[in-house]
């Protein structure tokens, strides 16, 4: 296994006046909780709005992203990003395969054609005890991550615009 390139506690870039989405998925409630914890304390430190959907699992994540993004648009308060937050754990059946793929494919989608940036904090690991080390902030927080991915996206994004 290839060992994290970053540091944990790395440091988190600050965009001033930043609304993010955060779209975590509670299959597995525990974990869940641990991308959660990881991506609020980025997303706090970089002093970011961040508002939080829950759905029942990784499928739903980029479809809920879609809906909530809409809805906020339309009341005049467009999200700058979304985090996706999720664990897809190896099964007995292909049904891993197809969770893991389609739900990654489906955000990487929606974020390239409609240019929302999008961290992808969706675990796909083939037991639990891999789910928890990438989940816990004091080890690879993938939580976390996915927030600072975002980040570093909106600044990309902001930083384009202005040419």
């Amino acid at each position: 296994m290839a060992a994290p390139k970053r540091k944990p506690g790395s440091k988190t870039e600050k965009i001033a006046n930043t609304r993010i989405l955060v779209v975590e998925a509670r299959f597995y409630n525990d974990i869940a909780d641990a991308l959660l914890a990881g991506a609020a304390k980025v997303l706090d430190e970089a002093k970011a709005a961040w508002d939080i959907v829950t759905v029942p699992g990784s499928l739903e994540i980029a479809p809920a992203i879609a809906i909530a993004v809409e809805a906020a648009e339309k009341q005049k308060k467009p999200y700058d990003g979304a985090v996706a937050l999720g664990c897809v754990i190896q099964g007995e059946t292909f049904h891993f395969d197809i969770v893991a793929m389609q739900s990654a494919r489906a955000l990487l989608d929606y974020s390239v054609r409609t240019g929302l940036p999008c961290g992808n904090g969706i675990l796909t690991t083939d037991n639990e005890a891999q789910a928890w080390a990438r989940a816990r902030i004091s080890e690879q927080d993938k939580g976390g991550d996915a927030a600072r991915a975002t980040l570093a996206l909106i600044a990309l994004k902001r930083q384009r615009a202005k040419k």
